[in-house]
C-alpha cells in the first residue's frame, strides 16, 4: 500500500470509558486503511477497516477494543490504482473471516479465514434504469428472459428476476459493452448462455472475464468493507436503525435493533409495496457500496448448502457443486425483514427458478480487477 502525497494522521486519540477513539486528518475522496497491533516488537498489524474519506478530520471510535488491552494504531492511504469501472468500486484482494463469530448462527459456523482476490463491485443494486438499458439490447440480440423485471421507480433496485435471468443478463450486460461474457453452456465455453434454464456448473464460467454475480465469499468480503468482527456493514456500531439500512423494525426482537417502532422503514411507504428504497439511500461502507444491508435480498453464484464452511477451500471458494435441495444462495436481506436477516454472516436461499412474488430480491455485478 501506498500514501499519498499528504499522508493521513491521527491525532487527539482519547478514550471514552473503555473505548479508544481518535481523529484522523486526511486528504479527500481517498480511501484510509485503519490498522491495530496489540504488540509493536512483533509488528503484527491487524486491519479494522476502510473509511473512504468524505470530510476531514473525522472521528473513529474501535468499538472492537477489549477493555483493559493495550493497542496501538495507524493508518494509511490505499493506493489509488486505475480509475475502477463507472459505477463499481474496487474490493481489494486479502483475507478476512468468513462467517458469524457475534452471533453463532448455525450455517455460518465455524468462522473460516478466506483469501479473496480483487474484484470491482457495482457501489449500488442495479436498478431499472440499468436494467432496461440492457433488457431491451438483450432482447433484440438473441437473449429471453422468464421475467421482464420490476422496480418501484427508475432509481429503485429492479426486483422479479429469477437467478436465470440475472446471470443472462450478466452476460447481456458484457456483450453490449464489448466485453467477453462469463457465463457458456460447456466446459469447453464455445457458446455462451443467452436463453432457457441452464444449470451454468463452474467450469463454464470465464471467471475473470465480463460481469458475473459475486460468489458468497466475495459479497460477504464486500459487505464488510474492509472491517473485521462486525455485525453489519459499519464498523463503529454493532447496532441498526431505519437511519442506517432499509429493513423491518422488530422492538425487543434483537438487542441489536434500536428502532424504536416496529414495522418497515416509514420513509419509503409512499409508492406501496414493496417498499423499496432509491439505491445509495443510505451511507456507504468502507469499501464505497451500498445497501449491502436491507433493501432487498442479492443473488449470489453460489449453490447453497448448509453446511459448506466445513470444507470450503481458503482461497477464492466458489461453493458446492450442487445444493441438497436444489437452491442458490441469497444474501443481505431486504426491507421486510428483521435486523438478524440483514448482518453481513446472515445466509439464505430460494430455487434459481423461483418467480420471487414476494418481490425481494435483486443483484448486483461484479467484474474482475
Amino acid at each position: 500500500m501506498a500514501a499519498q502525497a499528504a499522508a493521513p494522521v491521527i491525532t487527539n486519540i482519547t478514550m471514552v470509558g473503555a473505548t479508544p477513539q481518535f481523529a484522523v486528518q486526511s486528504d479527500l475522496g481517498i480511501t484510509n486503511q485503519i490498522q491495530y497491533c496489540a504488540n509493536l516488537s512483533r509488528n503484527n498489524w491487524v486491519v479494522l477497516t476502510n473509511v473512504v474519506v468524505a470530510h476531514s478530520p473525522y472521528w473513529f471510535v474501535d468499538v472492537t477494543a477489549p477493555p483493559a488491552s493495550q493497542r496501538f494504531y495507524r493508518v494509511a492511504a490505499l493506493a489509488a490504482g486505475p480509475p475502477p469501472p463507472s459505477g463499481m468500486a474496487l474490493i481489494p484482494a486479502g483475507s478476512f473471516t468468513m462467517g458469524d463469530s457475534l452471533d453463532g448462527e448455525s450455517d455460518a459456523i465455524p468462522t473460516v479465514t478466506v483469501n479473496v482476490s480483487a474484484f470491482y463491485m457495482d457501489t449500488n443494486l442495479v436498478n431499472r434504469t440499468l436494467w432496461q438499458q440492457v433488457y431491451q439490447w438483450a432482447t433484440t440480440n438473441g437473449y429471453s428472459f422468464d421475467h421482464a423485471g420490476a422496480a418501484q421507480g427508475a432509481d429503485h433496485p429492479v426486483y422479479t428476476n429469477s437467478w436465470y435471468d440475472v446471470v443472462k443478463w450478466c452476460n447481456a450486460r458484457s456483450e453490449m459493452e464489448g466485453l467477453v461474457p462469463a457465463y457458456y453452456t460447456n466446459a469447453a465455453q464455445t457458446v455462451v448462455y443467452r436463453t432457457g434454464q441452464v444449470d451454468v456448473a463452474s467450469a463454464w464460467v470465464n471467471w475473470s472475464a465480463g460481469y458475473r454475480l459475486p460468489t458468497e465469499a466475495e459479497w460477504e468480503k464486500a459487505a464488510r468493507g474492509g472491517a473485521s468482527g462486525h455485525r453489519f456493514p459499519w464498523s463503529d456500531a454493532d447496532t441498526i436503525n431505519w437511519n442506517r439500512a432499509n429493513y423491518y423494525g422488530c422492538v425487543g426482537c434483537y438487542s441489536y435493533d434500536l428502532n424504536l417502532t416496529n414495522g418497515v422503514n416509514p420513509a419509503f411507504t409512499g409508492e406501496g409495496s414493496p417498499y423499496t428504497s432509491p439505491v445509495g439511500s443510505f451511507p456507504a461502507n468502507g469499501y464505497g457500496l451500498f445497501d449491502m444491508a436491507g433493501n432487498l435480498w442479492e443473488w449470489c453464484w453460489d449453490w447453497y448448502d448448509y453446511a459448506y464452511y466445513n470444507s470450503s477451500p481458503g482461497s477464492d471458494p466458489r461453493g458446492p457443486v450442487s445444493s441438497p435441495y436444489g437452491d442458490r444462495v441469497l444474501r443481505g436481506g431486504s426491507f421486510s425483514d428483521g435486523a438478524s436477516s440483514v448482518r453481513c454472516a446472515n445466509r439464505s436461499y430460494t430455487f434459481p427458478s423461483d418467480p420471487v412474488v414476494e418481490r425481494v430480491i435483486g443483484f448486483r455485478c461484479v467484474r474482475g480487477s
